[in-house]
């Protein structure tokens, strides 16, 4: 029986076999063995295919254990509410917009290139923290070959361009070709009919930098063209500090996160340390974020806040949580 293969197997095994990175390799295998026909005829080859998978994920444990090979760079280990990777053209501003957002010194300066690894800080939003991370510039012809995996894991992506950038078309033809070779679908952008199967969907947010230089928006207007125009478009500058407060809450919102605080019978809630669900989360979830055991055991709960039908409303372990909830469990 013949195997049938389609174009987009056949363009991730082009993938595996041009790939030297570790990585990049894992990831066409991975979509190969996802776009691969399952029928009797490709039998010996999901077998291959699911050998050779294992084999690299096995060699990749190896190392990581043996700790022979330096540290990966494209691993940044997620802290707080969320992560964002900052990524953009040379000189877009991206270390400074790291440096404005978080308490993190990346080195900053006037020449291109000048970031060469992963630099993670932390962004306060009210009460919690979502981790940024500043990344190498992309252009045309120069991406880190570990971008695209460090993209990949991320959970939004904030693409910082120069609003007065002298050929916006260009970079952003970079950008979108970063975009494409992690497997991301910006939010709101249609799915493609020929998509591979692991296209991941996450936020996307366009933030043009140095509007400070653009007073009357002329420059914004023409690098507003040059992007999607599914995706936010948000005039920013980290110098002077415009559109940062706005930005902060979206860090948060974007992400589709909610803050749920957390109170003792008799006592007043405890709003310095709220727990961080998704959006969608129940009471069943908050319980078993508090401590596995308390999900079993729960009984019921008790929710005030702006989404309460009234002050100690009692809802059962199904009740879907709000931002800003407050919860008092009982088991």
């Amino acid at each position: 029986m013949p195997a049938n293969l389609t174009p987009q197997y056949k363009a991730a095994e082009a993938r595996y076999h041009a790939a030297t990175a570790h990585d990049e390799k894992l990831d066409a295998l991975r979509e190969m063995l996802a776009l691969l026909p399952k029928h009797k005829g490709t039998e010996k080859l999901q077998g291959d295919l699911r050998k050779k998978l294992a084999k690299l994920e096995e060699e990749g444990e190896h190392v990581a254990k043996s700790g022979h090979r330096g540290p990966d760079p494209a691993h940044v280990h997620k802290e707080g509410a969320g992560q964002w990777a900052l990524v953009g053209p040379p000189n877009a501003g991206k270390s400074s917009l790291l440096a404005a957002l978080t308490h993190a010194h990346p080195e900053i300066a006037d020449y291109p290139f000048t970031t060469r690894a992963a630099q993670p800080g932390m962004a306060t939003v009210d009460d919690v923290q979502v981790q940024l991370v500043d990344t190498p510039a992309v252009a045309a012809g120069h991406t880190e070959p570990w971008l695209p995996s460090l993209v990949r894991a991320a959970d939004g992506v904030l693409v910082v361009v120069e609003v007065d950038a002298d050929q916006p078309e260009e970079d952003w033809r970079a950008i979108a070709d970063l975009l494409e070779r992690a497997r991301v679908l910006p939010r709101g952008r249609a799915r493609p009919a020929d998509a591979s199967p692991l296209l991941a969907e996450k936020p996307v947010l366009v933030l043009a930098n140095k509007c400070d230089l653009d007073p009357d928006g002329t420059f914004a207007t023409l690098a507003r063209e040059a992007v999607w125009p599914e995706l936010p478009f948000l005039p920013v500058s980290a110098t002077r500090g415009d559109g940062l407060d706005a930005l902060r809450p979206r860090l948060l919102s974007e992400l589709g996160r909610i803050r749920v605080y957390t109170k003792e019978p008799g006592h007043p809630p405890d709003q310095g340390r709220p727990f961080v669900l998704s959006a969608g989360a129940t009471v069943e979830d908050l319980a078993r974020l508090v401590h596995g055991d308390l999900a079993a055991r729960l009984h019921f709960a008790r929710i005030w806040g702006a989404h309460a039908r009234f002050e100690g409303q009692q809802v059962d372990r199904h009740h879907v949580l709000e931002d800003r909830d407050v919860v008092e469990l009982h088991a």
